[in-house]
C-alpha cells in the first residue's frame, strides 16, 4: 500500500511539473535595452573630439563623452584601415584574418579579378538601378552582434543597417537583417536595398525617396558660424583642397544646385554635411516605420554616417569644410539623441560611437611645414625586371593592390621553383623602395607570431585563403593618392586613433586612457545583452564600460 502511495505521489508530481513547463511564458530580461544604436563615423579621427569640443553643442558628441564613457586609447589592430574591413570588424569583434574582409575591394586568386567586397551576383538591386547593386553580405564569413542578438531572439528581434555606402550598411547588419539601406546617387537620387533582403522596397522608403523630399538635401552649404571663428582650421581657400568640380576654387559658399551638374548629379550630397543629415532623417523613419524598440526583444539599428569620408577626402583634414562637417554632424548626434530619448524612451536604449578608421594629413602639407610625407603613383616597373632578370620569365606576378603582391603560383611551380624563394626574392626586391617601410612573405606571416608592432597589424590583416603572397607597408606620412585631399589605410596612429563612446542603458560613466581595440565593441555590447559573443571573436570585453 506504501509503495503505491508513493508511485502515486510520484505521478502526480511529474504530471504537474510537466504542466507547468508547458504553461510557462518566457519573458525576455526587462532590463537590457530595447534598442541598441550602433554609430560610425567614417573617417573619424580621435582628435577631433577635442579639436572641435569649444564649438560643439552641449548635447551631441559632449553629451556621450560626459554623461556615457569614453575610450580615449582606442585604436584599429590590423592593417589595411579601410571602410569595409572597419564595419565588419567593428560588428563581428575580429579582424579581417579571421572575417575575411580584407579590403573594399581586392584581387581574387580563384577568378584572377578584382572584386569588390559586398558584391553577389546572386541578387539584384531593389529601389534603384544601381550599377554595382549586386548586394550581399556573403563574403563576411563570420557573424556579428546583430546576428547574435537575432539568434538569441529567435529572430523576434529586428536589425535594420542604414549608411550612405552600401558596406557600411551591409557589414554591421550581418546576415540575418530585416533589412540594410544605401544612398544611390547619380541621377537616381534614391535609398535602395538588395534582393538579398526583400524584393521590393517597403512603403517608408518609397515615401522617403519622393524626388521633394531627396531635392532638399541638394542646397546652398555655408559655414553654420562666422567663418571667421574657424580658428580649429587652415584658410578656407588652400593648395591641400580638391573641392568640387565646377568651381574655381574651394571657398564657401557652396551651391549645390548649381554644381550637381558636374559632380555627379546627387552625389554631391554625399560630399556635404546634408548626407549625414539625410541619414539621421532616414535612420528616423526606419525607427518609426520598424517599430524599432517597441517591444520587449531587444532591436538593432546601425547608423554609418558616410558624408565625413567623402569631405576628408576631398578637402583634407585641415580644411574649414570638414570642421564645419563635424560641428554640423554633432548637431546631427544631438538630434539622434533627443529623437531616441522621445520615441524609445531615456534609459531604454544603448548607443556606442565609433569610426572605421582615420585619416593621413595632405602629405602636401606636411612637406610645407617640414614634416615627412608624400604622395606616390606606385611604379613597381623595376620590380618586375629583377624578376625577368633573375628566372628569365616575364610573368611571375599577376597583380600588386592592396600594398599586395600576388605571384603566378602555377608558373613558379611549372619552373620547378619553391614559392617561398620567389616570394623572399620580392620582398628583398620591393624592400629598396624608398615608400616601403616594412615587407613580408606569407610564408612569414603563417609561421610566425608577432605580438606588436606594423608586422602584429599585418598578421591581424593577413587572410591565408585570400590574401597575396608578399604584404607590405608604405613609410609614414606616405601615401597613394592625387596631390590634393588625402586618404587613409596604414597601420600608424593617424589611421588606427578613433573614437569609442558609450552611452545609455547599462553604460557606466567615465573614461579611460587603457588601450582599447576594435575588435572589443561586439564582445562588451554581447556581455551587456547577455548574448553569445559573435562567432569569430577574438576580442575582449571592456569591463570597465558596463556595469
Amino acid at each position: 500500500m506504501y509503495f503505491k502511495a508513493t508511485c502515486l505521489f510520484l505521478f502526480l508530481s511529474i504530471f504537474s511539473c510537466k504542466t507547468t513547463l508547458e504553461i510557462s511564458t518566457v519573458k525576455p530580461s526587462t532590463n537590457k535595452p530595447k534598442l541598441v544604436v550602433g554609430v560610425v563615423v567614417d573617417q573619424m579621427r580621435f582628435e577631433y573630439l577635442n579639436r572641435f569640443k569649444n564649438k560643439y553643442s552641449s548635447q551631441g558628441f559632449l553629451r556621450l563623452m560626459n554623461e556615457g564613457y569614453s575610450c580615449n586609447n582606442h585604436h584599429f589592430n590590423y592593417i589595411p584601415t579601410l571602410t569595409g574591413p572597419g564595419h565588419a570588424s567593428i560588428f563581428s569583434g575580429t579582424t579581417p584574418s579571421v572575417h575575411g574582409i580584407i579590403g573594399n575591394d581586392w584581387y581574387d586568386k580563384i577568378k584572377e579579378r578584382t572584386v569588390y567586397c559586398t558584391t553577389d551576383n546572386k541578387y539584384h538591386p531593389v529601389g534603384a538601378d544601381a550599377k554595382y547593386g549586386r548586394v550581399a553580405p556573403s563574403n563576411l564569413k563570420v557573424t556579428t552582434i546583430a546576428d547574435q542578438n537575432r539568434i538569441f531572439t529567435q529572430m523576434r528581434g529586428k536589425t535594420i543597417g542604414v549608411s550612405i555606402k552600401d558596406r557600411g550598411a551591409v557589414f554591421p547588419a550581418g546576415h540575418t537583417a530585416n533589412g540594410a539601406y544605401w544612398f544611390e546617387g547619380l541621377n537616381e537620387g534614391k535609398w535602395m536595398t538588395s534582393s538579398y533582403y526583400m524584393d521590393e522596397l517597403p512603403q517608408w522608403v518609397i515615401d522617403f525617396n519622393a524626388p521633394s523630399n531627396i531635392s532638399n538635401y541638394v542646397k546652398t552649404w555655408n559655414t553654420l558660424y562666422d567663418i571667421n571663428l574657424y580658428q580649429e582650421s587652415g584658410p578656407d581657400n588652400s593648395n591641400y583642397e580638391k573641392g568640387f568640380n565646377g568651381k574655381a576654387a574651394p571657398v564657401f559658399p557652396y551651391d549645390l544646385n548649381v554644381l550637381k551638374g558636374f559632380n555627379q548629379g546627387f552625389d554631391i550630397i554625399k560630399i556635404s554635411p546634408f548626407g549625414n543629415t539625410m541619414i539621421t532623417d532616414f535612420a528616423f523613419a526606419a525607427i518609426e516605420a520598424e517599430n524599432l524598440g517597441a517591444d520587449e526583444f531587444t532591436d538593432f539599428l546601425t547608423v554609418s554616417y558616410s558624408s565625413t569620408d567623402y569631405v576628408g577626402h576631398d578637402f583634407g583634414l585641415g580644411s574649414v569644410e570638414l570642421q564645419d562637417t563635424y560641428l554640423r554632424l554633432d548637431l546631427e548626434i544631438e538630434r539622434l539623441l533627443n529623437y531616441l530619448d522621445a520615441n524609445v524612451g531615456e534609459g531604454n536604449y544603448t548607443l556606442f560611437l565609433t569610426a572605421d578608421h582615420g585619416a593621413a594629413e595632405v602629405p602636401a602639407y606636411l612637406s610645407d611645414i617640414n614634416v615627412p610625407g608624400s604622395n606616390i603613383g606606385k611604379d613597381f616597373s623595376t620590380l618586375f625586371d629583377a624578376l625577368k632578370a633573375k628566372y628569365e620569365v616575364p610573368d611571375l606576378i599577376k597583380n600588386i593592390s592592396n600594398n599586395q603582391v600576388f605571384l603566378n603560383q602555377e608558373r613558379i611551380l611549372s619552373l620547378e621553383l619553391t614559392l617561398e624563394e620567389v616570394q623572399k626574392f620580392v620582398v628583398s626586391k620591393i624592400i629598396d623602395y624608398p615608400f616601403v617601410s616594412n615587407a613580408y612573405t606569407a610564408a612569414t606571416m603563417q609561421s610566425t607570431y608577432f605580438q606588436s608592432g606594423l608586422s602584429m597589424l599585418l598578421q591581424n590583416g593577413y587572410n591565408q585563403k585570400l590574401s597575396g603572397d608578399v604584404l607590405f607597408t608604405l613609410q609614414p606620412g606616405v601615401i597613394v593618392y592625387g596631390p590634393k585631399g588625402t586618404t587613409h589605410g596604414s597601420g600608424y596612429t593617424y589611421d588606427t586613433h578613433v573614437p569609442l563612446l558609450f552611452y545609455g542603458n547599462g553604460i557606466n560613466q567615465g573614461k579611460s586612457y587603457q588601450s582599447t581595440k576594435v575588435t572589443d565593441i561586439a564582445p562588451t555590447i554581447s556581455a551587456l545583452l547577455g548574448i553569445s559573443f559573435p562567432s569569430g571573436t577574438t576580442g575582449a570585453v571592456i569591463e570597465k564600460v558596463i556595469d
